[in-house]
């Protein structure tokens, strides 16, 4: 009798939901319908309703800018960074600046990084921090990645600083965290966009803009990271401290802190991940480098030479990805007292014989110095002609067209306008309907009010473009990535391998999928599905993986003791324990496609991502703003009713 009346009121309450979802559905199914004779009002907001927000924030901001002073300011903190910026590129490839001693040989760098990766992972790890710079230097990309780096070595510690301070005042005081929580969201949903203008208006175009705007871009997971590190600090250590008589900053940083440290480290991994993709990107404000180059090569459809460039980012990402996670495994070594130093230091000592003895070495034969362009391994120009044959083989040029043919006639071009038809007032009830069913009054109601945002914007049928793109290419990555996750989790093998090319697939830089989506189905919406597809898919698989991977063994070994065949196990015991890891997934996915469908702006869209880019060049700062909220607020009502149905399904599994 407890159980059934524990379980009641859920009961009721989900049939409520399903009748309270149902209603709304078909008042906006019957708004639809009755389009011809509703009024304007219903079909789309007259223009007197839409607010001139975005000339109110320009207004806004020029006023903060000019007036407040807030111009000279960031003027000053540019010089200070600037300073700092020319300094670290001075080191890494020699621009002519204070401190004058760079810049420092290839060799050098990757000897270095090599015992730095020996101190901290053995042999593998060793040959893959020093291999990714032989790599860089031998190809020729040397000089671009270290105008890369000179940013990143920058940006990198100041997100790291700025987020911890940040974590602990959230960790320490709850307004703080719940004021900072509404923020945190916003700026993981902007679009990069949003980002870059910013940086540029305030701050000098070029590495300090590019830094400013990486800085702010990184900063979120470190605070996210350090405040969840600090709350689950044991009891038991703090009140170990707390007896041994330490003062308040002596608990900071001799119990929390180092208690929290690999939560911290987690942050410190992401920030740097972050900052390598983001440094990327700013090559649309003038950032040389990686992104730069790749970008000019894209513009030129040199398909060879952008591969070599994305291996080379792919390198790095990896490359700095393993080194911190394994900074967070590696534990402290404590050696007895009186260990002679030359021992408690040996990694030390021999970084410095390594950087000495190289630097001596490129002394002596230039090439370990700078490999020069007649010197170089690239192969740009034959991968170039090799995909050229491939793609002029008659089967594939007949496959391509089909499909092109067939998306865009058969589903994209009449989904897309379906959606551009729908009343905005039908849109907004079905995407409550949905939210009710899942989450009841509370995620309505917010489902409603972040799609009225996008109504009173007055970029509607933008946001509906864009909206249409994101949902096409999810849904193409969900029937393809779910049965790729599905195959690979059966066998350890296969996982790997998976894994591993998801990894890989995440790591190459974003805008490099836009160039064989091109070429292959050439300008339209199917290249932009395709160029998104690639990068939803990973999150899918992965999280199908690990959720299938981790249900209890106790479960499956049950499933086949009562005869399950293989599909009844996976329909009835796996499926169902794995969905809220793989919700996962495809919330993530759903992310990464409003991030890559601003990036596909560079294709030629009709979308916010297009009106976005527009702005970089007017400097618009007020429309800047208001697009990427109309793109913020559309993905984080996604967020949200995810969230919301991975809560309630974990509670009905017992999960919690």
């Amino acid at each position: 009798m407890t159980v059934i009346a524990t379980q009641m009121p859920a009961r009721v309450d989900s049939l409520s939901n399903v009748r309270v979802a149902t209603v709304l559905f078909a008042i906006a199914v019957v708004l639809a319908v009755a389009k011809p004779i509703l009024p304007d009002l219903l079909i789309r907001l007259p223009d007197w309703m839409i607010l001139p927000w975005a000339q109110w924030l320009q207004a806004l901001f020029d006023f903060v800018r000019e007036d407040l002073g807030l111009i000279y300011v960031t003027r000053t903190i540019t010089a200070g960074l600037e300073f700092v910026l020319d300094a670290t590129a001075n080191i890494l490839y020699g621009k002519h600046r204070w401190p004058y001693l760079g810049p420092i040989s290839w060799a050098s760098v990757a000897g270095v990084s090599a015992v730095l990766g020996y101190w901290l992972g053995g042999k593998r790890l060793a040959i893959i921090a020093g291999g990714t710079w032989v790599w860089t230097a031998v190809i020729g990309q040397w000089k671009l990645a270290m105008e890369t780096m000179s940013v990143i070595v920058v940006a990198a510690p100041i997100a790291v600083a700025i987020g911890v301070g940040l974590g602990i005042l959230a960790w320490k005081h709850r307004p703080v965290e719940t004021a900072l929580r509404p923020v945190l969201a916003v700026l993981q949903t902007l679009p990069f966009f949003t980002y870059l203008l910013p940086a540029v208006i305030f701050f000098k175009v070029g590495p300090t803009a590019a830094a400013v705007a990486t800085i702010i871009f990184a900063i979120p997971p470190m605070i996210l990271m350090t405040t969840l590190g600090l709350k689950k600090v044991s009891p038991d250590v703090v009140e170990a401290g707390q007896m041994s008589g330490s003062t308040r900053w002596q608990m900071l940083r001799h119990v929390y802190l180092p208690a929290a440290r690999t939560e911290i480290l987690v942050g410190v991994n992401q920030v740097i991940m972050l900052c390598l993709a983001m440094v990327v990107l700013t090559a649309f404000i003038g950032m040389p480098g990686l992104g730069a180059k790749l970008l000019a090569m894209m513009g030129s459809f040199k398909l060879g030479r952008s591969f070599e460039i994305g291996v080379t980012i792919v390198l790095i990402a990896v490359m700095l990805d393993r080194l911190s996670k394994a900074w967070i495994v590696k534990q402290p070594v404590h050696f007895e007292k009186g260990t002679p130093w030359s021992q408690r230091h040996f990694f030390l000592l021999a970084g410095i014989a390594a950087f000495v003895l190289l630097a001596l070495l490129a002394w002596v034969v230039p090439y370990f110095h700078e490999v020069g362009r007649r010197q170089d391994l690239s192969m740009g120009k034959e991968i170039d002609y090799a995909i050229k044959w491939v793609l002029d083989v008659d089967a594939i040029q007949a496959t391509t067209q089909w499909l092109r043919w067939f998306l865009n006639t058969k589903i994209l071009i009449p989904f897309r306008d379906s959606i551009l038809w729908l009343p905005t007032s039908s849109v907004i009830l079905l995407f409550s309907a949905a939210a009710y069913y899942i989450g009841g009054l509370r995620s309505a109601l917010v489902i409603a009010c972040f799609f009225g945002i996008v109504a009173l914007s007055g970029w509607w049928d933008r946001s509906m473009i864009t909206l249409y793109t994101v949902i096409s290419a999810v849904i193409l990555a969900t029937l393809l990535g779910i049965p790729l996750g599905i195959f690979a989790s059966r066998s350890e093998k296969w996982s790997g391998r998976i894994l591993l090319a998801c990894d890989t697939a995440q790591t190459f830089p974003s805008f490099i999928y836009l160039i064989p989506a091109i070429m292959l189905f050439g300008v339209n919406d199917v290249a932009v599905i395709f160029s998104i597809l690639i990068f939803a898919m990973v999150p899918l698989a992965r999280y199908t993986i690990e959720g299938l991977r981790g249900v209890p063994v106790e479960l499956t070994e049950a499933a086949d003791m009562a005869g399950s065949t293989r599909r009844q196990k996976l329909l009835h015991v796996q499926l169902p324990l794995a969905l809220p890891t793989m919700a996962v997934g495809f919330n993530q996915a759903i992310m990464f496609a409003f991030f890559m469908v601003i990036i596909a702006a560079f294709i030629g869209t009709q979308d916010l991502g297009q009106e976005l880019q527009r702005t970089l060049a007017g400097n618009e700062l007020g429309k800047n703003f208001v697009l990427g909220t109309c793109v913020s607020v559309m993905a984080l009502a996604f967020d949200h009713v995810i969230r919301r149905w991975v809560a309630v399904r974990k509670a009905a599994l017992g999960l919690d």
